[in-house]
């Protein structure tokens, strides 16, 4: 009797002491839990903190100071591609860009790391003569700019300013009167934005093309062409029907040779028709034209 109640007190006592580890173990998955929660809570503060304080950028000043400090720093710049933009342009760019970079180190030549090469970039691509711009590092002091230029290929002559515009009409600079190149010229307001236009029409009549001396835009709806023996071709609206005229008039050229014979003016804007302007006879009176009659085509 006194061994069986001796038995059932032990049992009593382990089960309690097992019931202990339980709640034991239970809590400390609480107390871990809490904490896991706790320190979750402090990094998202302390992440929120951090953009706050711009701690970010100021870690990326810090890196680009070492990286300087161990020597790769900007010591000067190479341009590469520049054929006729003036280099002024180009050196204002950079150095202004070197300055933003050095400023907030104090220094007089700034780590690689800081120089915005994508800034440059995109300052560079403001300008009219750049088509495209590449800007980058050579280790351990060099930057290197490597533009692609645009081709001059007409001039545009609107308000009597003078201006380089290239075959898709982009307005590459200022031109002075007396230093006009050797180039096709375009006349007119919006002439420089049809320039896409006036070429394939050109492209068609080779013969022609070479021929040309300039193209004047009228009522922003059609084109005038003037070529170097002295005669002005009126195109009718519309380019379609501006190279169906041009074309019928490039074949009539070379079968009976219409230009270069003192001829004044080919009007083509009717369909079908071609109306000739004559020249007045030396010592003619200056009177209001008749109308031509009409020449078939």
């Amino acid at each position: 009797m006194g061994a069986r109640a001796r038995r059932s007190s032990s049992k009593g006592r382990r089960g309690g002491q097992s019931g202990a580890r339980k709640a034991a173990a239970g809590e400390a998955r609480v107390n871990r839990f809490a904490a896991f929660a706790f320190t979750g809570f402090v990094v998202l503060m302390g992440a929120a903190a951090a953009v706050a304080l711009d701690l970010p950028a100021k870690a990326m000043l810090q890196a680009g100071q070492a990286v300087g400090r161990a020597g790769f720093t900007v010591d000067g710049y190479q341009i590469v591609g520049l054929k006729q933009m003036d280099r002024r342009l180009v050196d204002a760019v950079v150095l202004d860009e070197l300055r933003r970079a050095a400023a907030p180190v104090g220094r007089a030549r700034p780590a690689q790391p800081l120089v915005d090469v994508e800034r440059i970039r995109e300052r560079l691509l403001g300008f009219g003569w750049v088509k495209d711009a590449r800007v980058s590092r050579r280790l351990p002091d060099t930057l290197v700019i490597d533009i692609v230029e645009r081709t001059p290929a007409a001039l545009w002559q609107d308000r009597q300013q003078l201006a380089l515009i290239d075959s898709e009409g982009v307005v590459l600079d200022r031109v002075p009167v007396n230093r006009m190149p050797d180039l096709p010229l375009l006349i007119g307001p919006g002439a420089n934005l049809r320039a896409t236009e006036l070429n394939r029409l050109l492209a068609e009549v080779p013969a022609l093309q070479a021929q040309l001396a300039s193209a004047t835009w009228v009522g922003r709806r059609r084109w005038d062409l003037a070529f170097q023996s002295g005669e002005t071709v009126a195109l009718p609206e519309g380019e379609q029907a501006a190279r169906d005229a041009l074309a019928k008039f490039a074949k009539m050229d070379r079968s009976a040779g219409l230009l270069g014979r003192g001829l004044v003016r080919f009007d083509l804007r009717v369909p079908g028709k071609m109306i000739v302007r004559l020249p007045r006879a030396p010592g003619e009176s200056i009177l209001p034209e008749a109308p031509q009659p009409p020449v078939e085509g």
